[in-house]
């Protein structure tokens, strides 16, 4: 098992904490075929050839993940030992409520060894072992407005962020310059922990 790494904050995503890194340059995000995708709500989570395992290895047991569980077995017998599925457990609401997700568990990676795969390799990947993905909200070249645009498009109250990535393939190590999110400000308005509160469940689509 390995962990899923750390994705930077982008310099303009006011929710970094204290316990954040933020991206010291955007670089490396400069070039002419990006991908942002909607950053969810979740709990990271990764499917492995040997099951599974929130971001954390040793990530003690949650009802929450009883689902994820369950999904994750029908998927584990197809990747081989180098192949990880990362992507979010929608099951229980934390902070962002949602009322019609197509899946409890949205994919938005695939990592081959330690090369985290294309967008457009990914997402044949996941086609194959019916992982919906995440929601794509821009794809194309990079422009100095880009993520200000985004931002201002943003629905505050129903959506927590974005993720932008470069569309092709990299080194899992490259990931602090390669990939960045926007967080809302404030996006943890509750003291309590979200596994430390009654669970409730999100709503998938009908």
């Amino acid at each position: 098992m390995k962990k899923y790494g750390r994705t930077y904050h982008l310099p303009i995503s006011p929710g970094a904490t204290s316990d954040d890194k933020i991206m010291s340059s955007l670089e490396a995000l400069m070039v002419q075929d990006i991908v942002v995708t909607e950053k969810m709500d979740g709990e990271n989570t990764t499917i492995h050839a040997g099951g599974t395992h929130a971001r954390s290895p040793d990530s003690r047991y949650h009802p929450s993940r009883d689902w994820l569980k369950a999904f994750a077995a029908g998927i584990s017998p197809s990747l081989t030992e180098g192949e990880r599925i990362v992507g979010e457990n929608l099951y229980a609401r934390h902070s962002v409520a949602y009322d019609a997700l197509p899946s409890y568990f949205l994919g938005f990676a695939w990592i081959v060894g330690d090369e985290v795969q294309s967008w457009d390799l990914t997402q044949a990947r996941f086609k194959d072992l019916g992982v919906q993905p995440v929601p794509t909200l821009y794809r194309g070249p990079y422009r100095p407005s880009l993520f200000d645009d985004l931002t201002a498009a943003l629905d505050l109250t129903r959506q927590e962020g974005f993720v932008a990535r470069d569309a092709s393939s990299f080194a899992e190590a490259d990931m602090s310059i390669r990939m960045g999110k926007y967080v809302r400000e404030g996006h943890v308005v509750s003291e309590t922990h979200w596994m430390k509160s009654a669970l409730v469940p999100n709503r998938l689509a009908q």
